[in-house]
């Protein structure tokens, strides 16, 4: 059976869902119906880090070894809403997707990032104040970045936001505090991800 680590954030850890409803054990789950052995994940995930502090959470949980068959990487919107530099990103985000790489064994074809939703549709960042122009213009950079270095390292990639987009105003998509994704939500990046996952299991 394949060890499945997911490494991240609040939107990892599932922020006012229930435990099954976190992505990742929704992903667990619809991988093993389709037959692959898969265990649930072990999330390395809090609400409100930034890749500084989701590196320091993994220095803490060391060793964490390099036989995880499966490893997920979503992480900078804090990065973003703390108004931290795309610079400060790229570099953080490197660190990161090689430290995940070496978890799955230096296989980076194990290895799964997901983009970063945009938080700038919501409810909660509406009555917040901010942007959601300036606030999408943002996220898109720091995915942009992201996603130039996974195809660098050949790492797959999925692209969550237009659906966050499409459905982040949605009170069926969002948790009680009208920002974090519901279970429904983190099901539809479930059936975005899930093609990619297969892909990263049977590779070798």
């Amino acid at each position: 059976m394949k060890q499945f680590l997911a490494l991240g954030d609040s939107y990892t850890i599932g922020e006012g869902v229930a435990e099954r409803g976190r992505w990742p054990l929704q992903l667990a789950e619809a991988l093993r119906r389709e037959g692959f052995a898969i265990g649930d994940p072990r999330i390395i995930a809090t609400t409100g880090w930034t890749t500084g502090e989701l590196a320091a959470a993994m220095d803490e949980a060391e060793p964490l070894g390099s036989g995880w068959g499966f490893v997920t990487l979503l992480i900078g919107v804090n990065n973003q809403y703390r108004g931290l530099g795309l610079d400060d990103y790229r570099d953080d985000f490197r660190v990161l997707l090689d430290r995940a790489i070496a978890c799955a064994g230096g296989r980076a074809a194990r290895v799964l990032v997901l983009s970063i939703p945009d938080w700038g549709v919501t409810p909660f960042a509406t009555s917040s104040g901010r942007d959601p122009r300036v606030i999408a213009g943002e996220i898109d950079a720091f995915n942009a970045t992201a996603h130039g270095v996974c195809d660098a390292r050949r790492v797959r990639y999925v692209d969550i936001t237009p659906v966050s987009r499409k459905h982040g105003r949605e009170e069926a998509m969002l948790s009680e505090d009208a920002l974090h994704p519901s279970a429904a939500m983190y099901g539809l990046w479930t059936g975005l991800a899930l093609p990619a996952a297969r892909e990263c299991l049977r590779a070798e």
